[in-house]
Formats: C-alpha cells, structure tokens, sequence
C-alpha cells in the first residue's frame, strides 16, 4: 500500500472566502500539471474520507486516520493547506506541490476537512475487490489476458519464451484455487504451502486432477483481474509459469479478507491432465 503524507505552509494572509477544496483538486486533475496530461474522470466525493481528514486535523497518521474512518484504501496521499486564502489558490498549490498524487488516475477518491483557515485533503484508491458475483466473469478474464500473453513471445526475467498454445479452464482445479484463496485470506499469508502443510500439487490431487505437471502462481491487494495478469507477467518465476507450453489447463480464484494486510488473495493453478 503506497503512502504520501505532504504539509503545505502558506504565510499568514487573511482569510477570504472558504474555498471549494474538491472543486479546485478537480480542476488540476482534470487540466494536467508540470507538462503532465490531466486524468478524465474527476476525483468523486467520499464521506468516510472527509471523516478521515478531520482525523488528520486531530493529529491521526494517514492509515490512522483511514482505518478510523472505515475506510480502506488501495493507495492514498494527504495535503494539509494552511491559512487557505480562496479558489484560486488552492489550485495554484495544488498544482505546485501535488501534482503527480492529483492526476494519478489509480486515485478516485476524494475526501476534506475544514478547521478555521486550515484544510486538510485526502485523495485515494479504494479497497473494492470484485464481488463473489463476479468469479465467473473474473476467471474468464483472467484466462483471456493469460492466452493474450502466451500468444507473443517475452522474456521472463533473462529466460526468452516463445508463444505458446492458449490454455483453457479446468473446472476441476477451481476448488483447489478457490480453498487456497480462502487458506491465505484467513491466515492474511501468501505462500505456496498451504496450513495444513499442502503443496499444490498435493491439492490438486485431492481434488481428484491427474496431473502430469502443475504450477501455482498467487497475488495479494491487487483488485481486478488485469492488475493480477500484469503483475505475474512482471514477475520472472510466475511469468515462466503463465509463458510454459508444458501447461495445457488453468484456473484462478480469489478471497476476500478486509480485516487482513492482504485484503484479497488470488491463486492461479496450472496443469497438464494426464
């Protein structure tokens, strides 16, 4: 989870009219900053993070804040503006001492908080793991995005792999997945071995797979099925399971924690029928 917490001073200037704080965020955003283009979308309102910046205004760190507020987030960044003239200003320093957090377009949220001349902003990623709903719907873009990347050749780490053949979904190795999504969720851990001492070869066998060859790649705090791929193609050791032609059938699943440092855990198996 990545952090930012940035003061601003401003001299004492008196104060004018109280400024419309996500008005003038919104509007670097949307403008661009330093050479940088603008994001499209305009940072959306959020209670729980306005309710955060006044914990801030008490003295609360940032992921203090948040947490009393109710409020997870992915990744967030903080501003504290003192003695806050009017509109114009705002934007002025925002542009000049925040720009590359307001138009980062990974950040959707936006909340503030008001006391006497001083405002404090936070803007962030919600934590919003796909829905239970949604496990169909996520296995097959998963699958989607793991062929896409076999059907080029890359190099994982310094190892090159050429294109190899799609895979299809194996619903018989889903249950494995999805308990050791569930296993990781409940103990907040990401490991290969599960708390019963399997491998996955292990419990894809108790799922009644014969296997002739089997691969595990898992993630953690990673929200859609497009940041789970990219982070593996990323990765050298999973990029060489999701790139292996020994590899004819996947599947993936995840599980959902929010009181874990995780928050969410994702398995995807690779395997080969006998």
């Amino acid at each position: 989870m990545s952090r930012a917490i940035l003061y601003l001073l401003l001299s004492a200037c008196p104060l004018a009219a109280l400024a419309d704080v996500p008005a003038a965020v919104n509007e670097v955003r949307l403008r661009g900053c330093h050479g940088a283009p603008g994001a499209t979308q305009r940072l959306r309102g959020n209670r729980q993070l306005d309710a955060a910046a006044r914990g801030l205004s008490v003295g609360d760190s940032l992921p203090g804040a948040e947490q009393h507020a109710g409020y997870r987030s992915v990744a967030s960044s903080s501003v504290r503006l003192r003695n806050v003239p009017g509109d114009r200003d705002v934007a002025r320093l925002v542009e000049s001492q925040f720009c590359t957090q307001v138009i980062d377009r990974s950040l959707t949220e936006i909340g503030s908080y008001r006391r006497g001349p001083d405002v404090w902003v936070i803007v962030a990623a919600p934590f919003s793991p796909p829905a239970p709903g949604d496990r169909d719907r996520v296995s097959r873009r998963v699958l989607e995005l793991t062929n896409e990347a076999r059907a080029h050749g890359r190099l994982c780490g310094r190892v090159a792999y050429p294109a190899a053949p799609p895979l299809v979904l194996a619903p018989t190795l889903e249950r494995p997945a999805r308990e050791h999504s569930q296993d990781m969720a409940r103990h907040d851990d990401l490991d290969h071995v599960g708390h019963d001492g399997s491998s996955p070869a292990d419990r894809v066998t108790r799922a009644g797979y014969k296997w002739r060859v089997v691969g595990e790649n898992l993630a953690s705090g990673v929200m859609t099925a497009e940041e789970a791929v990219n982070g593996w193609i990323g990765s050298p050791h999973h990029c060489e399971n999701l790139m292996s032609p020994r590899f004819s059938e996947m599947a993936v699943a995840y599980a959902v924690n929010t009181s874990s440092a995780g928050g969410i855990f994702w398995t995807q198996l690779f395997a080969t029928p006998r």
